[in-house]
């Protein structure tokens, strides 16, 4: 048969599946799951959470906000530290925690300033990321989850054909589908959770230069003295 029309029947023959195939209900299909869907679907729901609140909260401008460097930097080359001390009293961000510490303590050896600065930024940026652990986890857990629900849908499949054998193959659907779903559900779960684990790693390494480069640069205008900030992260 020549080529074309072997790719005409078979489109063909997509278009005149049973009609059972073409009315798949995802939805019931999830509900008859087993108790594994449930899991999946708490982590799913752990996973949306952690995502838009570090969306919403792990940002430049929620840790290190580059117009607060720039006045700091001004304030304290001036001298001008109670105003300094007032203006990062009204922020919440990491930038504005470090330097009011900074101000603080700015009696101490520059060398000693610096090297502590470095640790408080360091520190910042582990919390951070440890806000974000859990879609680590939910990336780990829930394929294992969904392998668990795929074994217990084997399990009761092969049930069915011990005491019924394999006269009615209509008889393993139940099992089949539930292990299948079981597996899609835990694999459409960790997939974004895992992405987007490694977009905030990215995107911490990203803050976590800009933190640097805005504390340098007030440390920098520190009077007489040049300082370097090691490495936070």
């Amino acid at each position: 048969m020549p080529r074309l029309p072997r790719l005409g029947l078979f489109c063909l023959s997509l278009f005149t599946l049973p009609a059972h195939a073409q009315d798949l209900n995802i939805g019931s299909e999830l509900v008859h799951g087993g108790v594994a869907i449930f899991l999946i679907g708490a982590l799913s729901v752990l996973s949306v959470a952690v995502t838009l609140e570090r969306l919403v909260n792990f940002r430049l401008r929620k840790v290190a906000p580059p117009d607060l460097a720039e006045e700091a930097e001004n304030l304290w080359r001036t001298g001008r530290f109670d105003q300094l001390r007032a203006r990062v009293g009204d922020g919440d961000s990491s930038l504005a925690r470090i330097l009011g510490w900074m101000v603080e303590q700015r009696h101490l050896p520059p060398e000693k300033l610096a090297a502590r600065v470095a640790e408080m930024a360091g520190v910042e940026l582990r919390l951070q990321q440890h806000k974000a652990y859990a879609l680590n986890v939910v990336a780990t857990v829930a394929p294992i989850v969904g392998l668990l629900g795929t074994v217990v849908g084997m399990i009761e499949s092969f049930h069915v054909i011990a005491f019924n054998g394999m006269g009615d193959p209509t008889l393993l659907a139940g099992g089949i589908s539930k292990a299948l779903v079981n597996t899609a559900a835990g694999l459409s779960v960790a997939l974004p959770s895992l992405a987007m684990h490694h977009v905030f790693r990215n995107r911490m390494v990203g803050i976590g230069i800009a933190l640097e480069r805005q504390l340098n640069r007030v440390l920098d205008g520190m009077p007489a003295r040049t300082l370097e900030v090691v490495h936070a992260h």
